[in-house]
């Protein structure tokens, strides 16, 4: 079968991966790709929200299957496209997608539910927002409404800080239309984590649960990311909580959507704080996450097309989905400046010495071909993915990976697992 593939960065190149594993898959297409999708699949330069364009290519090249891997096109309603022409889609419609498209609609869908998640309350007015943060005092959680390209959610550990952020959303308008509504949340102590859980509106099956690391430096310090590593299975989340996640969070959200006649079909992805009141939801996504896929689906060992197709077809409950009992960490490579202003075009050596060892892939996020040569082209650059028998062993294996990888300006976190790591101990 033909499979589209729409995105271009490390979470694309994991889907990519995994697909090409499928003894039915003859051909796969990336839209747009990148250098190390190159490798397994045909790129195409359609960007994911080129909607229409997309639906095109996929009926004159008859596709079979399309995954959409970044939230853009979802919330967007690229589904819904390619539903009405016919086309076989994974992932959540545009109105199951306002889960991570919308703030204000998942914080009210949970209260409304009872689902657990911090105290919050919705402003279009800052000086109403501005009030409400002086009698409430920091640390606060300030959040933009819409998708922000995760640059709408600040932490503020001082009053200042909080009203900073509404007035930069609010009145400033930094983040346009996604800004036009703040949600302020109260500040929930506790380890954070992610669960994804796969969907078909009926069936939910969860997988290995995972923790990536936000900050751009070691210790968690510096400003947040797309995400600096990740690992799974995350043993913060053990078995009791991973049932309580299931029966309190996960089918509770799906059957919330279904009440509202919205059949929650793709990835759920929680994120989640282990509180002293229990795991709690700090935010939706409506898709596989990046780099956490990194980490999960090196893991899973069930075919991914016959999962995919399942979900599409309503029929998750016929497919056993199988995960290796092992570990996988995945460290990502940055260029210098990442999160800030980077420069791109810096050569990329020692990719075929890191993945000729043992249980590494080298994920690329941010790469191109160029005369030849692969570069960088964005700020994060590859996910080096190590799969061992535990979390200690695949980060020896994965640091050993990465000292074998350069490109001018190369910078990584050299601590990704160490909350796992302590626990090892």
């Amino acid at each position: 079968m033909r499979v589209l593939v729409v995105g271009g960065g490390g979470r694309e190149h994991t889907l990519v991966w995994k697909i090409a594993q499928s003894p039915k898959v003859e051909k796969i297409y990336a839209a747009p790709g990148n250098a190390g999708i190159s490798q397994a699949a045909e790129c195409i330069p359609i960007q994911p929200t080129q909607i229409d364009e997309l639906a095109d290519f996929a009926e004159e090249k008859r596709v079979e299957l399309t995954v959409v891997g970044p939230e853009g096109p979802l919330v967007v309603g690229i589904i819904d496209t390619f539903q009405t022409r016919g086309l076989k889609i994974f992932g959540p419609s545009k109105q199951a997608a306002r889960l991570e498209g919308s703030k204000v609609f998942a914080k009210e869908l949970m209260r409304d539910y009872g689902i657990p998640t911090a105290q919050f309350e919705v402003f279009t007015s800052p000086d109403k927002a501005i009030g409400y943060i002086k009698a409430k005092g920091a640390p606060i959680v300030v959040k933009a409404d819409g998708l922000a390209a995760g640059k709408g959610a600040v932490v503020a550990m001082t009053e200042e800080e909080a009203i900073e952020a509404v007035e930069k959303m609010l009145v400033k308008k930094a983040f346009g239309e996604a800004g036009e509504k703040v949600v302020i949340e109260e500040y929930l102590q506790g380890e954070e984590a992610s669960v994804l859980a796969l969907s078909d509106g009926e069936t939910i099956v969860p997988l290995v649960p995972s923790q990536d690391h936000k900050r751009a430096f070691d210790g968690d310090q510096g400003p947040n990311t797309g995400g600096m590593g990740a690992y799974a299975p995350a043993p913060v989340i053990t078995e009791e909580l991973m049932q309580k996640i299931n029966s309190k969070i996960l089918q509770p959200t799906v059957e919330a959507m279904a009440n509202k006649d919205i059949i929650y079909k793709g990835v759920l992805y929680a994120g989640l704080i282990m509180t002293a009141q229990g795991p709690q939801v700090l935010e939706f996504n409506c898709r596989f996450g990046d780099p956490e896929s990194q980490a999960q689906l090196p893991l899973m060992k069930t075919d991914l097309v016959d999962v995919l197709l399942a979900i599409c077809d309503q029929r998750l409950k016929d497919v056993s989905i199988e995960e290796e009992n092992k570990a996988a960490v995945c460290v990502v490579m940055a260029s210098e400046g990442y999160p800030g202003a980077y420069e791109k075009g810096k050569e990329i050596t020692g990719l075929k010495q890191a993945e000729q060892m043992e249980g590494i892939v080298v994920f690329h996020a941010g790469t191109k071909l160029e005369k030849g040569k692969i570069v960088t082209n964005g700020g994060r650059v590859l996910g080096v993915t190590a799969v061992a028998e535990s979390i200690s062993a695949a980060v020896n294996r994965a640091y050993q990976a990465v000292e074998r990888i350069r490109f001018q300006g190369a910078h990584y976190r050299g601590d990704i697992g160490f909350r796992a790591l302590a626990r090892e101990r």
